[in-house]
Formats: C-alpha cells, sequence, structure tokens
C-alpha cells in the first residue's frame, strides 16, 4: 500500500475528501514524530506503540577495503504490534 492508497482509504473509511484525508494523515504523522522526538512514546491501544531507541557506539568495518570505522551512537524508531493487531494479521 502506498501512501497515496492509504490517503484514499482513510478517505472512504472516514467519509473525507481525499483532501482531508491526505491532511488528517499528515497531522497524524507529524503529531506522532513530535511525539518521538520529544522522546515520548505514543500507545494506541490494540494498535502498538511507537518508541525511540537508542542504538549504542560501535566499531563496523568498511566492506570494499576492511578498515574499522566508528559508527556513532544513534536513536531511532521503534514499533511495538498491539496485540489486536497481531491478531488481525494472523
Amino acid at each position: 500500500m502506498t501512501k497515496a492508497d492509504l490517503v484514499n482509504a482513510i478517505a472512504e473509511k472516514a467519509g473525507l475528501s481525499k483532501a482531508d484525508g491526505e491532511k488528517a494523515l499528515k497531522a497524524f504523522t507529524d503529531a506522532v514524530t513530535e511525539a518521538l522526538k520529544a522522546g515520548e512514546k505514543v500507545a494506541l491501544v490494540g494498535f502498538g506503540t511507537f518508541s525511540v531507541g537508542d542504538r549504542a557506539a560501535r566499531t563496523g568495518q568498511n566492506p570494499q577495503t576492511g578498515a574499522k570505522i566508528e559508527i556513532p551512537a544513534a536513536k531511532n524508531p521503534k514499533f511495538k504490534a498491539g496485540k489486536a493487531l497481531k491478531d488481525a494479521v494472523q
């Protein structure tokens, strides 16, 4: 499913125009992004939880040259599916 398909599905299920469906999707993604930037979790009961995970600094290896490189610590977004979503997919 592409973003356009998702916008169409939101608009159809919510009885909105495609433009309003796109605004709703953008508002959702912006709100989740802002919350994650602030270090908060976003929990949607039955659907899942968005959170931020810490990845420690580590030493890697360049596959072409074999040279060791330092990979800095980073934060990355995570999603854990809720029980209702897991059950619906099975």
